[in-house]
Formats: C-alpha cells, sequence, structure tokens
C-alpha cells in the first residue's frame, strides 16, 4: 500500500482548509499532493490510502472539487473523535434545535437568526451549499461557535468569552464530548467518560484506551492514535509518501530509516535552512521527489552526495489549450511581480512602459497571487508613479475619473485627450482562475530568479512564448522564448514575437513540443521509476 501524508494545513493549524463560501480564496487547495492522489486514483497504478492528521469535518467535499471523490482515506480525527460514517448527507439548518420564537433573516450570503429582536445565530455556508458553521450571539458577542460535519452532526464547538475564544470540544457523532483543547496554552483534557478511540483494521474496527487523560497538546495525541494505526497495519511493503512541512516532521522522524520514504517537496512550503532536521531527513529517505529542477538543484547543492535517489517531478500536467489570444485585438503581456525586489520591479515596470510606447496593441497585466482587496490599488500607484518618473503619462496606469479632479490647474470644459489604460492586475489565488487568466494572454515576461512553476506549465500548455531570467524544461532558449538577464533586452525580446505573427507562431510550434514532456502520461512514468525502485 502506498500511504501519501498530506500538508492540507489551515495557516498552520491542524485544521482543514474549507471555507465559506463567500469569502474571497486567500490560498490555493492544490498543492503536490493533491496532483499525486489524482494521478494514482485515475491511473490505478498501484493501491494508495491518504492518511489525514488534521481535523477535517468537510474533507468529502474537498474530495470532490479534487475529482478524487472515491479515494480511500484514513482519519486521525475520525479515530479520535470515534466517527464511522463515511458517506455526506444532505441536512438543513432548519433541522437544528432552535428555541421556540426564531425569526430567520435571509440575505445574499448568510442567514441571520433574531430572538427577541436580538441576534441569535449567524449561519455559515460551504460552497457545496453545506451549513458548515453557525456562531451564537450573547449581548452582540460571539459566545459559541459549532463546527458541522459534512456528515451530519457538529464536530467540533467553539466557547468564547466576550468575544474570545476559550477551549475547542471536540465530540463524537453521538454529541459526546471527547476532548477539550484550551486556547491559552495548547493543552488538552480527554473525557475520562469517553476515553476511546478507534483503530481501522481494513474492514474491522478496534478501540483502544488513550494512555493519558491530560496531554501538553493537540499533536500529542495525534501522535498517539497515529502510531496505534500504524503499528496495527504495519505491512512489510507498505511505503509512505510524506509532503514535508513543519507538522509533518514527527511523522518522517518517526519513518524516515524504518519503513520506504518518499519526502516530496513542494515551492517553499518546507525551508531546509529553518529546520536543523532537514539533513536527517533527506540523507536517510528512500527517494526524494521534487516539483521541479530548480527544487531538485537547491537539495543538491546543499546536501551533495548524501541524495542518492531523488527525481522533479512536476505537480501540473500539460494539457493543451491554446487559448483565445490570437482572436483579441489587443496582445496581453502576463507579467509575475510577486516576491519581485524593488529595484527589479522598477526596471521591469520601467522597460514595460517603454515598449507600450512602440506598440498601440500591447497591454500589461501584472499577475499577482496575493489575495489582498487594496493589493490592485497599491500596485497600480505604485506602477504609476514609476511611469510619470519617467516621463510618461500617469494615466496609461490609472483612469482619469480615478485621478484627483480638483487639481488646481484643471480648467473647467477644457478639451481633454482620451489616455487609453495599458496597465492592469490579474489578481488569480486558485489554479482555475490562472488557467482562465493564461487563455487571453499572448505573452509571458517573468522576471523572477526562479519562474512560476504554474504559469510555466499553462503558457507551454496554451503554447505562448516565455521571457524569463534562465533556461528550464519549460522554455528552450531561442525556441519558446528568450532568456533575458539585462531588462534592457525586454523590448526588443518582446518585439519578436509581438511584432511577427511568424515568430510568434514558430513558438508555438515549439511549446507544443515540449508540452509532450508534461503530459499525466509522461508524470506516470516518472513515478513508475520511483515505484519500481521502492519495490
Amino acid at each position: 500500500m502506498l500511504y501519501f501524508i498530506p500538508a492540507w494545513y489551515q495557516q498552520n493549524k491542524w485544521k482543514e482548509l474549507e471555507q465559506n463560501w463567500h469569502t474571497r480564496r486567500m490560498h490555493t487547495e492544490f498543492d503536490d499532493t493533491v496532483k499525486q492522489v489524482q494521478m494514482f486514483h485515475r491511473s490505478g497504478m498501484r493501491d494508495f490510502k491518504i492518511l489525514l492528521l488534521s481535523h477535517t469535518p468537510n474533507f468529502r467535499h474537498f474530495l470532490h472539487r479534487q475529482g478524487v471523490i472515491h479515494a480511500n482515506y484514513w482519519s486521525c480525527f475520525d479515530a479520535i473523535q470515534e466517527v464511522r460514517r463515511k458517506k455526506p448527507v444532505v441536512f438543513s439548518f432548519h433541522n437544528f434545535d432552535w428555541p421556540q420564537g426564531i425569526e430567520f433573516i435571509y440575505t445574499p450570503f448568510v442567514v441571520v437568526a433574531y430572538l427577541d429582536n436580538k441576534k441569535y445565530a449567524q449561519i455559515e455556508f460551504g460552497e457545496a451549499g453545506n451549513p458548515i458553521e453557525v456562531a451564537m450571539y450573547k449581548d452582540g458577542l460571539v459566545s459559541r461557535k459549532n463546527i458541522y460535519d459534512d456528515r451530519g452532526f457538529v464536530s467540533a464547538m467553539e466557547v468564547y468569552s466576550e468575544g474570545h475564544i476559550i477551549y475547542t470540544d471536540y465530540l463524537t457523532e453521538l454529541g459526546v464530548v471527547k476532548m477539550r483543547e484550551y486556547a491559552d496554552d495548547g493543552r488538552v483534557d480527554i473525557n475520562p467518560n469517553a476515553n476511546n478511540f478507534l483503530i481501522f483494521d481494513g474492514n474491522e474496527v478496534e478501540t483502544a484506551t488513550f494512555n493519558s487523560l491530560h496531554y501538553r497538546n493537540i499533536l500529542e495525541v495525534i501522535r498517539e492514535v497515529f502510531y496505534s494505526h500504524i503499528l496495527t497495519n504495519d505491512k512489510a511493503d507498505d511505503t509512505f509518501c510524506i509532503a514535508m512541512h513543519q507538522k509533518n516532521v514527527f511523522v518522517a522522524n518517526e519513518l524516515v530509516g524504518r519503513k520506504k520514504c518518499i519526502l516530496s517537496f513542494y515551492e517553499d512550503r518546507y525551508r531546509l535552512k529553518n529546520y536543523p532536521e532537514a539533513f536527517h531527513l533527506v540523507k536517510h529517505a528512500s527517494y526524494i521527489v521534487t516539483d521541479s529542477e530548480a527544487t531538485s538543484r537547491y537539495l543538491m547543492r546543499e546536501f551533495g552526495d548524501a541524495i542518492e535517489n531523488i527525481i522533479d517531478i512536476s505537480p501540473y500536467d500539460s494539457r493543451m489549450d491554446f487559448g483565445i489570444s490570437s482572436e483579441l485585438m489587443v496582445q496581453k503581456i502576463l507579467v509575475p511581480v510577486d516576491h519581485l525586489p524593488d529595484e527589479r520591479f522598477n526596471a521591469l515596470i520601467k522597460q514595460l512602459a517603454t515598449y507600450i510606447q512602440t506598440n498601440e496593441n500591447a497591454m500589461v497585466h501584472l499577475f499577482t497571487r496575493n489575495a489582498d482587496y487594496d493589493l490592485p490599488e497599491r500596485l497600480l500607484n505604485r506602477v504609476a508613479d514609476i511611469v510619470e518618473q519617467i516621463g510618461y503619462d500617469r494615466r496609461i496606469v490609472i483612469p482619469e475619473d480615478v485621478e484627483d479632479s480638483t487639481a488646481e490647474n484643471e480648467i473647467e470644459g477644457e478639451d481633454k485627450e482620451e489616455i487609453p489604460v495599458r496597465f492592469f492586475v490579474e489578481q488569480c489565488v486558485d489554479e482555475l482562475s490562472v488557467s482562465r487568466c493564461i487563455r487571453e494572454q499572448r505573452i509571458m515576461v517573468d522576471m523572477s530568479h526562479n519562474p512560476d512553476l504554474y504559469l510555466q506549465i499553462n503558457c507551454i500548455s496554451a503554447a505562448i512564448p516565455q521571457i524569463v531570467r534562465r533556461e528550464t524544461h519549460y522554455m528552450k532558449n531561442m525556441y519558446n522564448g528568450f532568456v533575458v538577464r539585462e531588462f534592457e533586452q525586454i523590448p526588443a525580446a518582446l518585439d519578436y514575437f509581438l511584432g511577427s505573427l511568424a515568430n510568434w507562431n514558430q513558438a508555438k510550434v515549439y511549446s507544443y513540443d515540449i508540452a509532450q514532456n508534461f503530459t499525466t502520461k509522461k508524470l506516470l512514468e516518472k513515478w513508475k521509476i520511483v515505484q519500481e525502485y521502492m519495490e
């Protein structure tokens, strides 16, 4: 059996990523484990199971969003809370035990309950329309929050005092309090009248008793239940694929060197320099899987000969979708700006502003994954200042109706030249919005030290050229893009592809050829190499 231990944590807490439907998504759910599960689930290459360590009362909805609703999994908190149900159920907040005289007010986002003209509760819903949380109010402040499981029961109850959380109770599916986690110091108390947890052994379910009724933190509880499950289901040919994350280190420390272990590194989720235990784990792991060649190079540079088995397997596969950029009258230039140093950002904007003066069809679309509400405004104001410093009209960044109309030198009724806006912001958090954005882009300019992996995969899938600082698996210099180290070379590189349809089409052909190396079939072939070694 292949076991996946994911890093699906909310803000480094033992909680799932679920959120109410109307709140702006501040993070993406996609990562290396999601892709790995999708590939093994659809290919049937090997039996696998997901081992969940976090509290995930809406995990079935997560699986549905990722297209793997029938994926096999074990939940540590299901074992702790003695939950045996597997299937989600449809339930309504009207079925809850409300007091007599309750009145419901339906807003476009939530349902608010009033009792005697005072706010009594607020009901939040998930993306599937199911109730996920009911906040109870007293004297205008939250007094309690019930967290609902998509299988039809209250999974956890947060208790507040003067608007501040005091503790969280985790309940069984029958409503019995199983354990209490205190917010001030994190200690955990087990209910002495319900001090058992479940051990799942295939189709058999056994019960075990907690070693203690008091724990310093929730991690100690999770560790005890997890180890009990592993010991019960220990098989010689088991392989564990561990997503490297701070919260998964205790698992890695226990399993690496004792079992066949694959450590999976994804983006900057686990920075080696911050964790001294990393050297031991990497050195003794059976195999290292990274998300990119850049990550592999970094590990090889840090550990040298200590790493014997390492392979980069992209968490994203290429899917040819040529998009609609060639059908548009404008030529959109996608420019990722996250994490760019100020000096590099300023130099980049200056060159782009210079180029669009020579190409009236070119539009600059600044790409960011930052979900802050005011980011587009701050970003455009910053760009406008740079543009103005080099002698161009700031109205190519900020429309005139947004500018201050009370300037002293404004003459009422004076005819004004209409200046088209040439700079825009593409604020994309999840992968779906990124893919939609890419379909309209004509070219990408990524001057980051390490180009955005998902953007590069989307570029070859959409067959659009890339201008980057160094060559990667997804961009071959002089074929489907250019390597540009000096910012002064950017206008010429843009003109090569945007000024000639023949050059752009040639890059399209090369992009298509490169994309064939990153299809799901090719990625599975790499996983077969890992699997054959582990056997």
